[in-house]
C-alpha cells in the first residue's frame, strides 16, 4: 500500500510539472587538432510550465544548437537538460519540434503527414482521426486535410507542421525560427494563431528568433544570448497583457521594451559582424 501512495505521488508530481525544463552547466565544444570552437558555454536555464520563452540573438551565438541539445538530437560537451526532472538523451515524444523548413513529407497528404507520429506509436485510427481533424479544424486547414505540400502556401506548410508536433501532446514545444521564409503579413498571422493555440493548450514553448519585436510579442521572457562563445547574456520579462494582438507593438510599452532588448543585444551584434568580415 505504501509503495502504491510513493507511486501516485510522484506520478502527480510529474503532471504538475509538465513541461519544466532544466539546462544545468550546458556547453558543447567542436575539437579538431589545433582548433577548438566553443559554441555553447556553461549554459544555465530555468523554464516554468506553459512558460513561453524566446531566445534572441546574432547568428553565431548558438540558438539552434540549444534547441538542438534540449531536443535530444546533439549530445552536450558538458552538463546536462532534463524535462519534466528526466535527463534527455535523445529525441523523445515529450518534445516536439518545428523547423525554420516546412520538412513535411512531399508524397503524403496534410492529414498523413500529421497522423504520422500518432501512427508510430500506436494510437487507433480512431483517435489519430479524431485528434488530427480537431487540429485541422483549429488552424482551418481542415479542407485542405487531402492535399499534398506543393498544393500548400508557405504559410499553409508551416500551419502543418506547427500542429503535427502538437497532435502528439509534447510537454515542451520547440520552434527554430519557424516563421522566418513567411512574408511580413503571414508572419503576424502565424505569430497570433501561434498564441491562440499556446492560450488554450500552455504548452511549454521555447522559440528560437533574430526578430525583437517577434520575441516581445511572443514571449513571457526573452532570454538574450551572447557570441563566441554562445552564452545566456541577459533575461527580460514581458509584462505585458495577453491575449495580444499586433495592435500592441504600436503601444508605449511595447517600444520600450523593444529599445531594451535592442540595448542589450546590440553589442554582441557587432561583435558577430566584426567576426565575420
Amino acid at each position: 500500500m505504501e509503495d502504491v501512495m510513493v507511486t501516485m505521488q510522484r506520478t502527480a508530481e510529474r503532471q504538475t510539472l509538465k513541461g519544466a525544463v532544466q539546462v544545468e552547466g550546458l556547453s558543447v565544444v567542436y575539437r579538431r587538432k589545433n582548433y577548438e570552437n566553443r559554441v555553447l558555454d556553461a549554459i544555465q536555464l530555468s523554464i516554468q510550465p506553459g512558460e513561453f520563452v524566446c531566445l534572441l540573438g546574432p547568428s553565431g551565438c548558438g540558438k539552434s544548437t540549444l534547441l538542438n541539445v534540449i531536443a535530444g538530437f546533439l549530445k552536450p560537451s558538458a552538463g546536462y537538460v532534463l524535462v519534466d526532472q528526466m535527463p534527455i538523451s535523445r529525441p523523445g515524444a515529450d518534445r516536439g519540434f518545428v523547423f525554420q523548413q516546412y520538412s513535411l513529407l512531399p508524397w503524403k497528404t496534410t492529414f498523413q503527414n500529421i497522423e504520422l507520429g500518432l501512427k508510430i506509436r500506436g494510437v487507433s485510427k480512431a483517435e489519430r482521426t479524431e485528434r488530427v481533424n480537431e487540429y485541422l479544424n483549429r488552424v482551418g486547414l481542415y479542407k485542405h486535410r487531402s492535399s499534398y505540400p506543393h498544393q500548400l502556401s508557405g504559410g499553409m506548410q508551416q500551419r502543418a507542421s506547427i500542429i503535427r508536433a502538437l497532435v502528439n501532446s509534447p510537454s515542451v514545444l520547440l520552434m527554430d525560427e519557424p516563421f522566418a521564409a513567411l512574408d511580413a503579413q503571414t508572419r503576424h498571422m502565424m505569430q497570433e494563431m501561434l498564441l491562440g493555440i499556446w492560450d488554450d493548450l500552455k504548452t511549454t514553448v521555447i522559440f528560437v528568433t533574430h526578430d525583437i519585436e517577434e520575441a516581445i510579442f511572443l514571449g513571457d521572457r526573452i532570454c538574450t544570448m551572447g557570441v563566441h562563445p554562445g552564452r545566456i547574456k541577459s533575461e527580460i520579462p514581458i509584462d505585458l497583457p495577453r491575449p495580444r494582438h499586433f495592435d500592441d507593438t504600436l503601444s508605449k510599452e511595447f517600444l520600450a521594451l523593444n529599445r531594451q532588448v535592442f540595448n542589450c543585444i546590440r553589442e554582441e551584434t557587432m561583435k558577430s559582424m566584426e567576426e565575420s568580415l
